[in-house]
């Protein structure tokens, strides 16, 4: 299996990327079956800037962006067969914007800040990017979706974010607000797609509507399977924005991507997914945010390893010690061991693993305090939880899911753009 870290940056595909062919959907095994490809060049959006930058010309442009709206720039690969690159930089999209004379007037940040390093969960201020003098305005905390006073003047939205494809990372509700405010002031929004790194499945519990929240606005399964740009297109195509409005949308496309190819982060999209391992195991760990279980907040391996402190049987061997850090300035059992398991080794996921929740849970003395409100906001529904507090079978979860699993998958099928 070909594996990479954000560590190993020299290694990265990053204008020329490298990946692997998958299995698309889930199979009995959660271990994927990969196949190595001869090198692919693969174009997000934003390096295609042929097929956008007439769209801003002469116009007052916003950019909704963090720390991964990048413009990969890569000079002579060195070395084919170990996948080497030379030399590798890159170029925030705002400054190239700027740099090529378009209008940048204003940025909106999302969750974890323009520059990525706010904990999750944190408010976000606004304030002025040091580097441009461009006002920046947060669009998590109070102020989710942007004001028809914030979009004063503006002609066109950019908006550039990587994700997870997961439902309850948040950059995809910041993606609806957007939207929303853009269409009820006839503002056009143009998304620059990016690969979705766990788009090779479509897993999990369908979202219930009367479990709406920014954690969670659309009924979707966990793991959906699309691009940014395909899921703005869906919700487009639902009308799920509010008043059933429809917002002038735009999507620049990945050039060279399909849904069965492996992706590796050049960037970690937010402070606690660090690598790719994290970001292969979020949706499964990511329940845990809803329990007494820390899921490595204030360690080096977060969502990586999970436990807590009251889970000590003698068959745990494995323990940690939660501490402020990056992006956990108060993490989940500050300074108290938590005992556990340490997935950072396991071969990579293609589906929603339960056996951890369950393990966990049934390792859990007083079961009374395992959960919490947050857990039902994230599952999108309050069935997950009697499951698992009946010691429901996985094979009877995972049958649960199935039907409204395939019905998304029909509907999916109307706006994806690539196989």
């Amino acid at each position: 299996m070909i594996s990479y870290s954000f560590k190993n940056t020299y290694f990265l595909l990053v204008f020329l990327f490298f990946f692997s062919l998958i299995s698309c959907g889930q199979s009995k095994s959660s271990k994927l079956q990969v196949q190595e490809v001869s090198v692919l060049e693969i174009l997000p959006g934003a390096q295609q800037t042929n097929l956008y930058l007439k769209l801003l010309a002469s116009k007052n442009v916003a950019v909704v962006a963090n720390q991964t709206s990048v413009i990969f720039k890569s000079e002579k690969i060195k070395n084919k067969k170990d996948y080497r690159i030379e030399n590798i930089n890159y170029t925030h999209v705002v400054d190239s914007l700027l740099s090529l004379k378009i209008n940048v007037s204003k940025v909106f940040s999302p969750e974890h800040g323009f520059r990525g390093d706010a904990d999750a969960g944190e408010k976000v201020i606004d304030g002025l990017d040091a580097k441009t003098g461009i006002p920046i305005v947060s669009l998590y905390g109070s102020n989710k979706k942007p004001s028809k006073e914030q979009l004063k003047g503006i002609d066109v939205v950019v908006f550039d974010i990587q994700d997870v494809g997961v439902r309850f990372y948040t950059y995809i509700s910041t993606l609806h607000y957007v939207m929303e405010a853009c269409a009820e002031q006839g503002i056009t929004v143009i998304v620059l797609d990016r690969p979705n790194p766990n788009g090779q499945y479509i897993d999990g519990p369908t979202l219930e509507m009367e479990h709406t929240s920014f954690v969670g606005m659309h009924p979707i399964p966990v793991v959906y399977g699309m691009t940014i740009g395909e899921y703005a297109q869906m919700i487009n195509g639902e009308h799920w924005l509010q008043n059933n409005i429809k917002c002038d949308l735009t999507v620049i496309p990945l050039k060279n991507y399909n849904h069965s190819n492996s992706y590796s982060l050049p960037i970690k999209p937010s402070p606690n997914l660090p690598n790719d391992k994290a970001i292969n195991l979020y949706p499964s760990l990511c329940f845990f945010e809803g329990t007494n279980v820390s899921v490595g907040r204030g360690t080096e391996k977060q969502f990586q390893i999970f436990g807590s402190p009251f889970m000590k049987p003698a068959t745990l061997n494995f323990c940690f010690t939660p501490q402020p850090n990056n992006g956990a300035k108060h993490p989940m059992h500050e300074n108290i061991e938590c005992c556990g398991f340490d997935l950072s080794n396991i071969e990579n996921l293609s589906k929603i693993e339960l056996s951890y929740l369950i393990e966990a849970y049934s390792l859990t003395k007083d079961k009374s305090k395992f959960f919490n409100n947050f857990f039902t906001r994230l599952a999108g529904t309050t069935k997950l939880q009697e499951q698992l507090e009946n010691n429901t079978s996985t094979e009877e979860i995972y049958a649960s899911w199935k039907p409204k699993i395939e019905k998304f998958k029909k509907i999916r099928l109307k706006y994806v753009l690539y196989e």
